[in-house]
């Protein structure tokens, strides 16, 4: 069914409200971009998006008003209220930031027709609490690969027809083609995206070590948070001229025209879901070499769009096969940028989205109370969230961080225990744990 066949006959205005911490990376590209489209198309649908916290880059949030949507930034609580109260649907993105969580848990919300949007997996760290999952009008993962989750596996049928996996991504239009890359020339690799071992593989130097490829050299382009204990490591082990930090470069398109391939090593309990530096890296045909986790299952097709892999061995050669087979690469780095421009268009995006708010419009208005899914406290919604490692957070506001703590809990954001202490600075379970875990890291 098309995007036209959806929509009656006579598009009828449907009010969305979003409701989002903010509008930088992906979720600001895919909101921005349904606004534009919802424009473009004249679908009937009218975008107002409510960030909670002030935005650190423009960029997005003058996108969406310059198409047509209206953005609030920090609104009041009576204004937000005014704005639930006006829309016929809320649209929650969620990612456990912290005043997200605040909004939600500070008592009884407004009567509204409620589709939350999860832009993390819930596979791991941050996790996604089943009554959470199955309480709204629609939840939506946005990567297939959270169906995996055993809890959400065992979904009742008459419960899963209210659950879906719809890709955030905002598509390519801001992107040009793919160039035309040398072939005769030596092998360019590089990576693009956050430069932190929650998301980082954290043996990235192990898979670096193991090329066998002449002249090999790793191109890192993001906000070097790690970069200076990652050369450190890796001058003492010899490797300091195999790694080049570039740092923050805000000019996307142009670095990618630079890469021949994308070393797109992550974490395997990386939060992610639809990967949008990955995607944009095959859009402009750079092949993409990544590991065999969830969710970049879910994007690379093996051998037909990139190459998945499943240790340092087995990246390595990869890196030979593409730099001693050119015609494998050209194949590659083609059909990586056919799929993804067809597969991850916005218009997709759109459309998935389309059905679920339709069906939504049949439904009434609700109230919402999440304390009995998130707690009272700030603490408790912090604690809500961290899943199999909840334990080590304990009531007396000591933590445990014996064996080996997943990265994601030293993270200074990313709805760590240090960015809910921030955000709540006088609640003193929060701020115990927060000592806690400052100490353990020295």
């Amino acid at each position: 069914m098309t995007f036209s066949q959806l929509l009656p006959s006579k598009p009828r205005l449907c009010k969305v409200l979003h409701i989002t911490a903010h509008l930088g990376g992906g979720v600001g590209k895919v909101l921005s971009r349904l606004v534009a489209l919802s424009a473009q198309r004249e679908d009937g649908i009218q975008h107002v998006i409510a960030c909670l916290e002030t935005p650190e880059k423009p960029y997005f949030v003058n996108y969406a008003r310059i198409h047509g949507g209206k953005v609030l930034i920090c609104p009041e609580r009576e204004t937000l209220d005014e704005a639930v109260a006006a829309a016929d649907i809320v649209q929650l993105e969620w990612w456990h930031h912290p005043v997200v969580a605040a909004w939600l848990g500070t008592g009884t919300l407004l009567p509204m027709r409620l589709v939350v949007w999860s832009h993390i997996s819930g596979l791991y760290v941050p996790a996604l609490p089943l009554a959470f999952v199955t309480a709204p009008h629609r939840f939506l993962f946005s990567s297939p690969c959270t169906w995996s989750h055993p809890e959400f596996m065992a979904l009742p049928v008459d419960v899963r027809g209210k659950v879906d996996a719809v890709f955030s991504s905002g598509g390519f239009d801001d992107l040009p083609d793919a160039p035309v890359r040398p072939m005769d020339s030596a092998l360019r690799v590089g990576y693009l995206g956050t430069l932190n071992f929650a998301k980082l593989h954290p043996r990235l130097l192990d898979f670096v070590a193991a090329v066998d490829v002449e002249n090999f050299r790793l191109v890192l382009v993001g906000d070097p948070s790690t970069g200076e204990a990652l050369l450190d490591e890796a001058t003492r082990r010899g490797l300091s001229n195999r790694l080049e930090i570039r740092g923050y470069r805000s000019d996307v398109a142009a670095e990618l025209s630079g890469f021949d391939v994308l070393a797109y090593l992550l974490n395997p309990l990386h939060y992610g879901t639809t990967e949008n530096a990955l995607l944009e890296a095959m859009a402009m045909g750079v092949v993409p070499i990544v590991l065999d986790n969830p969710a970049e299952r879910c994007l690379v097709r093996d051998g037909e769009t990139g190459l998945i892999v499943d240790s340092p061995h087995a990246f390595a050669a990869a890196l030979t096969r593409l730099s001693s087979e050119p015609g494998t690469r050209r194949r590659l780095s083609h059909a990586a940028d056919q799929d993804v421009r067809r597969r991850f268009a916005v218009g997709h995006t759109a459309e998935r989205l389309l059905v679920h708010y339709r069906a939504m419009m049949a439904e009434k208005k609700r109230t919402w109370d999440f304390r009995s899914i998130f707690g009272d406290s700030p603490a408790d919604w912090f604690r809500s969230c961290q899943g199999p490692e909840a334990w080590r957070f304990r009531d007396d506001g000591t933590v445990d961080m014996c064996g080996e703590p997943p990265p994601v809990l030293y993270e200074a954001s990313k709805g760590s225990v240090f960015h809910y202490q921030r955000t709540f600075p006088d609640d003193p379970r929060l701020a115990s744990w927060a000592q806690a875990v400052m100490h353990k890291l020295g």
